[in-house]
């Protein structure tokens, strides 16, 4: 027995919605290989008993247009600049620095609306839901990134050899099937996983001095998938 969806009236806020009726798997924004489908699909098969996670923290979403911006050398106010004096030490270029020092787990970021089937009936039945929207998600993080957000997430892909980047796009027509217990709602949102990274910034002057450490707390795409819990 196969039953209807119905969808909550939930959208992600945050997410870039674009409608489009095209269908296709997920795309990283620096073309590199998506984790494997097989995995993902296992993963996504999963049925949490509650909504997915929020973010903690406070943090700020980074549009397109910010992901490359370079980091900017501080005007010096009354420090000796290289070749000030003789002898003075000389570290140029300044050094702009993202040092990772723990990975988090996996929090889903929902495109479009969630989507909920109920069972009225005393059997299993099977509920399938299929993605309405297509939608961007990109990076979020809190504190002061002494470095560009790009080269963040290559630092982060470095450190921990995992397939993140600066944007993936969620599509349209993406569909899943599942078993829903009798009486029971089986709830669905397609969108993104991000996985959550601290680490610390700063900045090594060209005159050998250095900035304070930031920390950073970070948000970065990782795959594709579907979000499912019962109610």
């Amino acid at each position: 027995m196969e039953i209807s969806a119905r969808r909550t009236i939930f959208l992600s806020s945050t997410a870039l919605l674009l409608c489009t009726a095209l269908t296709s798997p997920a795309l990283a924004a620096d073309g590199s290989p998506a984790p494997s489908p097989a995995a993902s699909a296992a993963e996504d098969s999963v049925i949490n008993t509650a909504p997915s996670e929020e973010p903690e923290e406070n943090v700020t979403d980074v549009p397109d247009s910010a992901v490359d911006e370079p980091a900017v050398e501080p005007t010096y106010t009354g420090k000796p600049q290289p070749g000030n004096t003789p002898g003075a030490a000389d570290c140029s270029p300044t050094t702009f620095i993202y040092k990772p020092t723990s990975q988090g787990k996996q929090y889903h970021r929902g495109v479009g609306a969630a989507q909920q089937n109920t069972n009225d009936t005393s059997r299993t039945a099977r509920s399938t839901f299929t993605s309405e929207m297509t939608g961007e998600v990109g990076v979020s993080f809190t504190g002061e990134l002494e470095t560009s957000v790009s080269a963040m997430v290559t630092t982060i892909k470095t450190k921990y050899s995992v397939t993140v980047s600066t944007k993936l796009t969620a599509k349209i027509g993406n569909s899943i099937s599942v078993d829903t217990p009798p009486h029971k709602s089986t709830n669905a949102k397609y969108g993104v996983y991000r996985l959550k990274h601290t680490g610390q910034s700063w900045i090594v002057h060209a005159n050998c001095t250095s900035s304070p450490k930031h920390n950073i707390v970070s948000y970065t795409p990782y795959r594709v998938g579907w979000y499912l819990w019962e109610s």
